[in-house]
């Protein structure tokens, strides 16, 4: 890749569950108020941004909050592969439920082990790291020299972080991934790099629920 291209990726807006500390994954849970009036905000200061493409999550909370800050200007193309990290029987529990329900699994899910399997089905880490990274490597080689909006998840951005800053997959996260904050990165012949991560001055108060994983 010869040509630079400019990454702004985007955490979808709030949901009920981000709010209760639930584990989404792949669940197709909707923004709350607070979520949509992020987007907004978000959409508001982007206004006088051109993105030559767009790209989101296929799941509405990343859709939705996509199709606030593309507008009328451009369709955001979606795509299975942005998804979230699908946490199997974790789906849908809080993280203490999930500690009581599978002890053994929450124990790698917090220390970040990066092939333990998921009861139910879920994503290995390093399955999921490497999804996330084939969909960036991807969406960077059809549009060389060219500035690109991405709406996905929290788990996306904590690939996405590690990809640029070489931080392995099992070290604790040190970095924040807030609700519809906006990080910028750029993918040129050399890897990737970070430009300005988690700028959220536009939001006022903002969560950070993830966990460790």
């Amino acid at each position: 890749m010869t040509d630079t291209v400019r990454f702004c990726v985007v955490r979808h807006g709030e949901t009920g569950w981000n709010a209760e500390h639930r584990l989404q994954g792949h669940t197709d849970i909707p923004l709350n108020d607070t979520g949509h009036a992020q987007a907004r905000a978000t959409a508001a200061l982007l206004a006088r941004q051109r993105f030559d493409a767009a790209y989101t999550s296929d799941l509405r909370r990343a859709a939705d909050t996509a199709r606030a800050i593309c507008g009328e200007q451009l369709a955001a193309e979606a795509r299975q592969a942005l998804r979230e990290r699908h946490y199997g029987a974790f789906q849908g529990l809080t993280h203490a439920e999930a500690r009581a329900r599978h002890p053994e699994a929450f124990r790698h899910f917090e220390a970040r082990t990066p092939d333990a399997p998921f009861p139910g089905n879920g994503e290995r880490l390093t399955d999921f790291a490497e999804r996330i990274r084939t969909a960036f490597e991807d969406i960077a080689r059809a549009h060389p020299g060219q500035t690109v909006l991405v709406v996905a998840h929290g788990g996306v951005l904590d690939i996405l972080h590690r990809l640029a800053s070489g931080r392995p997959l099992d070290a604790p996260r040190d970095f924040r991934i807030p609700n519809a904050a906006l990080n910028w990165l750029r993918r040129d012949a050399h890897g990737w790099h970070i430009d300005r991560w988690a700028d959220e001055g536009h939001l006022g108060a903002t969560r950070d629920e993830l966990p460790n994983a």
